[in-house]
């Protein structure tokens, strides 16, 4: 059974999966600072190509299944339109402050 975002134990990493799944960019982009930097399969990726291509333009979906680490590190069942479904690991990093994502790293699990 998934875990509802706003249950997620860090309220920032669940407005970000709350973002995802309303297919909101502009909720997405607010919760990461102006120089966020992501990886995808242990590469670093230009973050506003991969959400456009992996994220928002494929229609992307993140079933959580289970939460470590207070909340910031994800076992997700993601799915989008280009690649089906898949079981992805998620983990992020919040800046200083507590307010958003500095970084975020995603990949098979």
């Amino acid at each position: 059974m998934a875990i509802a975002p706003a249950r997620l134990s860090d309220p920032v990493v669940g407005a970000l999966v709350a973002a995802v799944n309303a297919h909101d960019k502009d909720a997405f982009l607010a919760v990461l600072t102006a120089d966020a930097t992501m990886s995808d399969d242990g590469s670093d990726r230009d973050l506003q190509d991969w959400i456009d291509r992996e994220i928002f333009d494929s229609g992307g979906h993140m079933d959580v299944q289970s939460e470590s680490d207070g909340g910031r590190t994800l076992l997700v069942n993601y799915r989008n339109d280009t690649w089906g479904e898949m079981r992805t690991t998620w983990r992020f990093v919040i800046a200083p402050g507590g307010g958003r994502i500095s970084r975020f790293e995603t990949g098979q699990a």
